[in-house]
């Protein structure tokens, strides 16, 4: 077997790159949902029912959550019997070897870092709506970056700054805070079914898939149930986070598992639920808008209920941002340890035990992509890597089920096989469903990675010093 494809065991008792044990089962499962609950359920839910799929953008939720349902499998799987480094980072070394592992971080790094700046400038929308509601609005130079007409996005780019200091004070403390946002997010929710489930009209479900499954628009734009899948995706990055805290689990072999699962199941119910009200009580044909929710509440007539919502959503949003910045900074920390990436990344700080270097770096590049770039194109980059991740997370069950049969798995798969196989096919194809240039950008990105690569890891990585 080549250098390039050799495995390793992931194990770390060097004192200066130890991560405390802290988060319990509950707090992984919130930490899931805080991701997962914010972009996709305040804004992709309305974009995927007007530009892709109808009222049966509750199938597209159904089929991505599928997807995601395989993956998470082979996560809890790989999460209870792999160990070490979380993430399918840490699953690829083990399954395939070096090259695939640095392909899949490079690709973690990526939809990472692109979510936290993208999701900030979301944030900023809202957040400066609310301040414009009582008066404090900031003036449009202040919300924009240069490209965009504008200064500088100053609420993006503080929010980043923000939650940079947030996990530098320590992770367990971080989990505290996303927990509190998300119980207010979840009430959030709770008021818009309360008040919008007394206000549906079964006509605006008709027609129920106007777009059918997939097809293609006169530009050759895709559209349909499976393409709004594709687009609605990016409402389950973040469930994976929870396996880069495997390190920092009490149990790793129980909770990881179990914080998975749960979140995914939890806020699958979620998405269809609010998808199928919504597009109940507005027509599907309105809800190509920035907060299709507070948006809907706004047409029906309950603005009080909107402004709630919007307080949501800005909680909701902020605790994706969180759980996202806190993922790539622990990819990063396990990468530079396996000599992937300078040391200098990897040192954690005595005091906090947290990774306060990696974390501060990432949060300036972030702020400054939050607060002076458009990042609408890179934004689509960001479920095409998810994607690739998960192919690879589900390949490597099956490879490590013919490799090491013999490996103990506190947590299996049902079905031998089956389930895997499905994922690696079902996350394929919704892939072939993202447009042709997020494929090509995709491209260009690991190619950019492999030269990182074949530059300086492969002569530097603690395999080729041994």
């Amino acid at each position: 077997m080549s250098d390039l494809f050799r495995k390793k065991p992931v194990a770390y008792d060097d004192a200066d790159f130890g991560l405390k044990r802290c988060l319990s089962a509950l707090d992984l499962t919130l930490l899931g949902i805080g991701a997962i609950i914010g972009t996709g359920i305040f804004v992709l839910t309305g974009v995927a029912a007007a530009t892709q799929s109808g009222p049966a953008v509750v199938l597209s939720f159904m089929v991505a959550g599928t997807a995601c349902a395989f993956a998470a499998l082979a996560y809890a799987e790989l999460a209870s019997s792999v160990g070490g480094c979380g993430s399918a980072y840490g699953y690829s070394y083990a399954a395939f070897g070096e090259l695939i592992a640095w392909i899949i971080a490079w690709d973690l790094i990526l939809e990472y870092g692109v979510s936290v700046a993208a999701v900030a400038n979301g944030w900023s929308g809202y957040f400066n709506n609310a301040l414009t509601a009582i008066g404090l609005g900031l003036p449009l130079e202040l919300t924009r970056g240069p490209l965009s007409g504008g200064i500088v996005n100053l609420p993006a780019f503080s929010i980043v700054l923000l939650l940079m200091v947030m996990l530098i004070v320590g992770v367990k403390e971080s989990a505290r805070v996303n927990a509190v946002m998300v119980c207010v997010k979840l009430l959030a929710i709770t008021i818009f079914l309360a008040v919008a489930i007394f206000n549906i009209h079964p006509d605006n479900w008709t027609p129920f898939a106007p777009f059918g499954w997939f097809e293609h628009t006169a530009d050759g734009r895709p559209v349909g149930i499976l393409a709004g899948a594709s687009l609605v995706f990016f409402a389950y990055v973040g469930f994976d986070a929870v396996s880069t805290a495997v390190e920092e689990a009490r149990d790793p072999q129980r909770d990881v598992a179990k914080g998975i699962l749960t979140a995914l199941a939890f806020c699958t119910i979620i998405y269809v639920v609010v998808s199928g009200v919504l597009t109940g009580i507005v027509h599907y044909t309105e809800l190509n808008v920035s907060s299709p929710v507070a948006f809907a509440l706004q047409k029906i007539g309950f603005t009080w209920a909107s402004a709630l919502v919007a307080t949501g959503v800005i909680a909701g949003l902020t605790t994706v941002m969180l759980v996202l910045y806190y993922a790539l900074t622990r990819i990063i920390t396990s990468v530079s340890r396996d000599g992937l990436l300078p040391p200098y990344f990897a040192v954690v700080n005595g005091r906090t035990q947290t990774p306060v270097r990696t974390t501060v770096i990432t949060g300036a590049i972030m702020a400054i992509m939050s607060g002076f770039l458009p990042l609408g194109i890179l934004a689509e980059l960001v479920n095409i890597g998810t994607l690739a991740a998960f192919v690879l997370v589900c390949a490597g069950v099956i490879s490590l089920r013919k490799s090491h049969p013999e490996m103990h798995r506190p947590f299996k798969m049902p079905g031998g096989i089956i389930l895997p196989v499905l994922g690696v096919l079902s996350c394929g194809a919704l892939i072939l469903f993202l447009p042709f240039e997020t494929h090509l950008r995709f491209i260009v990105w690991l190619a950019v990675g492999l030269v990182i690569y074949f530059a300086y890891s492969v002569k530097r990585s603690k395999l080729a010093m041994a």
